[in-house]
């Protein structure tokens, strides 16, 4: 999905919403971000999310599907179990859906902690990096360890981190 289908495919959400008089909320987080707000890659396979509310915010979502030819979860939660309090921005008010978006650098700890080694994720983390003047690996495990205990920062990220930005 591209930044365009991306947009296309939440404002027919907000539509389906509306037409079942209900109201939602979504914060968007991994590739859609890394697509829809910073621009730094052309697409992402899928919609990853937090929303309210969930049963309606999935059947609506269904339905976008099927009128788009679309994967049944092009919108998915299955970043919920990693999402800790954290700031947002709003990128869409619309009049039955708020679309919003996390800070920066949760974002970045949040992508540095998943410390998947593929050629996508090192370059966002780079990037969200460069965009929050961090270059050294000190200043990355710093902003991690503002979201996130040490208890849960495994090797593999410390390694990750490390070998992006030295030691």
């Amino acid at each position: 999905m591209d930044r365009e289908e991306i947009q296309t495919c939440l404002m027919a959400l907000n539509t389906e919403l509306a037409n079942a008089d209900v109201k939602g909320e979504l914060c968007l987080y991994g590739g859609a971000v890394m697509t829809l707000v910073f621009h730094a890659r052309p697409n992402t396979k899928d919609v990853d999310a937090v929303f309210v509310p969930s049963s309606e915010m999935r059947e609506a979502a269904k339905r976008v599907a099927m009128k788009m030819g679309l994967r049944e979860d092009w919108l998915n939660d299955v970043v919920k179990g990693f999402v800790v309090p954290h700031g947002k921005r709003i990128l869409f008010d619309w009049p039955s859906l708020k679309v919003y978006s996390p800070d920066p650098e949760y974002l970045l700890a949040m992508k540095a902690l998943a410390a998947r080694v593929d050629a996508t994720d090192r370059e966002d983390v780079r990037l969200l990096a460069q965009q929050l003047k961090l270059e050294r690996a000190e200043d990355v495990f710093a902003l991690l360890e503002k979201y996130y205990p040490k208890a849960v920062i495994k090797p593999a990220t410390q390694f990750f981190i490390e070998e992006l930005f030295g030691t």
